[in-house]
């Protein structure tokens, strides 16, 4: 007569490998799906200083383009036109003082906060600024503003470029 052998010692141990195995799994998963969502948020927020430098760089270049290059003096005064909003603290992003005389700053400083195309989260009017320096080799300093849903504080890009 043969005799069973039964390991009582071994019952559940496939059930609970097998478990252990979709732990390790399931969080294998979630940690990809964090990664992804890391990976859209960081997308997200370099494409809004994309937009900013490419503002700013427009800017720039409405300026160099329509300066008045007669005499150095009109070089100066025409830098003076495009001034936007030059006061408050450079890295407030709440700029006060007198919106630009010149059509080509205002219609600008509307685009970044109106327009779809080039409309950066959390912009307000108040957080643009267009310094000049003409006693600095005629220095201008172009920056912008902004808060993403997810920012603490608001985001900041500067140019600084110097118009001869």
């Amino acid at each position: 007569m043969m005799k069973s052998i039964t390991y009582k010692g071994q019952r559940g141990v496939f059930l609970l490998e097998a478990l252990i195995g979709i732990i390790i799994f399931s969080i294998g998963i979630l940690t990809m799906i964090a990664l992804q969502t890391t990976a859209i948020a960081v997308q997200a927020d370099a494409q809004y200083r994309i937009e900013a430098a490419n503002l700013a760089d427009r800017m720039l270049g409405e300026i160099a383009l329509n300066v008045d290059r007669t005499t150095p003096a009109t070089v100066q005064a025409s830098l003076a036109n495009f001034a936007h909003r030059t006061g408050g603290a450079l890295n407030s992003c709440n700029y006060t003082g007198a919106i630009s005389a010149d059509p080509l700053v205002a219609a600008w400083a509307t685009a970044i906060n109106t327009t779809a195309t080039t409309r950066l989260p959390g912009s307000a009017p108040t957080m643009q600024q267009v310094l000049v320096n003409t006693g600095n080799f005629n220095q201008v300093i172009i920056t912008i503003c902004w808060q993403s849903p997810a920012d603490r504080a608001p985001r900041r890009h500067s140019l600084v470029s110097y118009v001869n």
